[in-house]
């Protein structure tokens, strides 16, 4: 296993150093583009702060795309737009690998590096993932979850199934939670990108079956502020919300007591080392693009980079937004 960690960070740093020691040694007409799932959300934004500060570091263009809400479809426009445009390297943030897989591999049949960032398109001929251990996040959520239930409730789930990583998350609970028989998943709600499905859901069941959920789980990161507003308006206490991401208002609810912990991913890692791995994927280009690297023991990239996670409470919430102050805006 830590040959296997050493061999991973070999891998990375071998495509960062091109990049670290470059200058200004690139093409002017070289562009890099970011592909969101949704630009008005604080996480894509905070990534797309990272994507901006590396290319900035080294002078070079870029664009920060995508649609303004969770739309697979616009997302692929996006995406094929960047094609058209002869893009340099695409950092894309999946949504539904279904819907974009077609794009992705005419991007890089194309001769244009594709890395996935967040959620992956594993069918798909990216060449590699940046992101969370999404199982492990969710390993992490359900053992914390189990402690504030003290062994025993009913949980209600929130989520997105399409989505491979959010699959993950909702596997890491499940199994965190197997481990304690007498907390149970007793549903599980597909919002279908649409926070407004949080609302009305938990609205039903606050005004149905208040005594019957312990727990909200939001695998993603509009639910949880969502939940914890109806808690508050209904001055419903008693109850153990446990959320995704660092929305401002999502930390908010933790600072005030009404959402227990989140899970804290590093999207500005994510897409900071994503730009500067497309740099070097240009400019050093592996002999086949499309290859899967997965099965090749001397592949010249990783298949997959954990940027890592962490569980934020309101015992580490002050130091957390302490580290967050310097961070800048999301460019355009």
């Amino acid at each position: 296993m830590l040959l296997g960690k050493l061999i991973g960070c070999g891998c990375v740093a071998a495509l960062l150093v091109p990049f670290l020691s470059c200058g200004s040694a690139h093409d002017s007409d070289e562009l890099y583009v970011f592909v969101a799932a949704n630009r008005q959300v604080p996480y894509w934004r905070t990534a797309g702060a990272g994507f901006g500060k590396a290319a900035e570091a080294s002078k070079l263009r870029y664009d920060f795309v995508g649609p303004d809400s969770y739309d697979p479809n616009a997302e692929r426009e996006a995406l094929d737009k960047a094609v058209q445009q002869k893009a340099t390297g695409i950092l894309l943030a999946v949504t539904d690998p279904a819907v974009l897989k077609e794009s992705i591999d005419k991007a890089v049949a194309a001769g244009i590096p594709v890395i996935t960032v967040d959620s992956d398109a594993p069918a798909s001929k990216r060449a590699f993932f940046i992101g969370t251990n999404n199982y492990q996040a969710g390993l992490i959520g359900g053992l914390r979850l189990a402690e504030e239930l003290k062994g025993k409730g009913n949980v209600v789930i929130f989520t997105m199934p399409s989505q491979p990583n959010l699959q993950d998350r909702l596997r890491g609970y499940t199994d965190a939670l197997a481990r304690t028989p007498n907390v149970k998943i007793t549903r599980v709600v597909d919002i279908h990108g649409d926070p407004r499905v949080t609302f009305d859901t938990t609205t039903e069941i606050l005004g149905k079956e208040k005594d019957k959920v312990d727990a909200f789980v939001c695998l993603e990161a509009q639910s949880g502020k969502e939940v914890a507003g109806l808690l508050d308006r209904f001055q419903v206490t008693g109850k153990v919300v446990m959320a995704m991401d660092t929305d401002p208002e999502t930390l908010d609810w933790i600072q005030k007591g009404t959402i227990a912990g989140t899970i804290a991913q590093k999207p500005y890692t994510m897409a900071y080392v994503g730009m500067q791995m497309l740099y070097t994927l240009h400019h050093h280009k592996p002999t086949a693009l499309g290859s899967d690297w997965s099965k090749d023991i001397y592949a010249p990239v990783p298949s997959f980079v954990d940027t890592g996670s962490s569980l934020i409470d309101k015992k580490n919430l002050d130091s957390f937004l302490e580290a967050g102050k310097s961070l800048t805006q999301a460019p355009r």
